[in-house]
């Protein structure tokens, strides 16, 4: 739900300024990248003064804004760009799984941010070049089940009693991957509005999911 704060009455301020399928692309965001996002895009606010709202330098508040800002651009993508960023996810979990480091950061935008939450927190990193050195998630997951994921593709694996190991959820702009958030904390996954283990055999990486097929 959008944060109704201080800094954010965001429905009420921009119901008139934008539309209703912005706003859900809004709150799919996390609070510093909505607030970052709307303050400048939308009110012109300079990245300065934003800054001083989180406590950031304008270098690292521009880079906030311009993480939100891919995530809305994929977010209002056609339904027919599914295809093409299941083939970059596909592309990114073979590179991973064969070690091509190379390959990897081809896929990977330069920026690429990667969010982990485990039992013991949530560790971020951000680059490509240090996104594909930890990509042995990525490559354990290239056997488990596609899944798409708040609209994104992903990946779950599941345990013999169908309870979710592990998520990873991509998101891709422009053919390259610019978000990667893997779940491994167990408590957080059982909270999670999850699909069901597929039927054997179905809905692996490398297969399309049933419904498009």
């Amino acid at each position: 739900m959008l944060d109704r704060g201080p800094h954010v009455g965001v429905a009420g301020v921009l119901g008139d300024s934008v539309g209703l399928a912005l706003l859900t692309v809004l709150d799919s965001l996390r609070p510093d990248e909505r607030l970052a996002f709307v303050l400048h895009d939308v009110f012109a606010v300079p990245h300065r003064e934003i800054g001083a709202i989180f406590g950031k330098s304008a270098d690292a508040t521009k880079m906030l804004t311009s993480r939100a800002r891919r995530k809305v651009r994929t977010a209002q993508q056609p339904a027919s760009a599914g295809r093409r960023q299941r083939e970059v996810v596909q592309a990114f979990l073979a590179a991973a799984r064969d070690g091509r480091f190379e390959r990897l950061l081809h896929v990977l935008h330069p920026e690429v941010e990667f969010t982990v939450h485990t039992p013991d927190g949530r560790f971020v990193t951000i680059g490509a070049t240090e996104v594909a050195a930890r990509a042995r998630m990525a490559r354990d997951a290239a056997g488990a089940h596609a899944a798409t994921v708040n609209g994104r593709p992903g990946v779950i694996s599941w345990s013999a009693d169908g309870t979710p190991l592990s998520l990873l959820d991509f998101t891709v702009a422009d053919g390259r991957i610019t978000a990667i958030t893997a779940v491994i904390d167990p408590a957080e996954l059982a909270l999670m509005n999850l699909p069901g283990p597929p039927l054997p055999g179905d809905g692996l990486m490398g297969k399309a999911p049933a419904e498009e097929r």
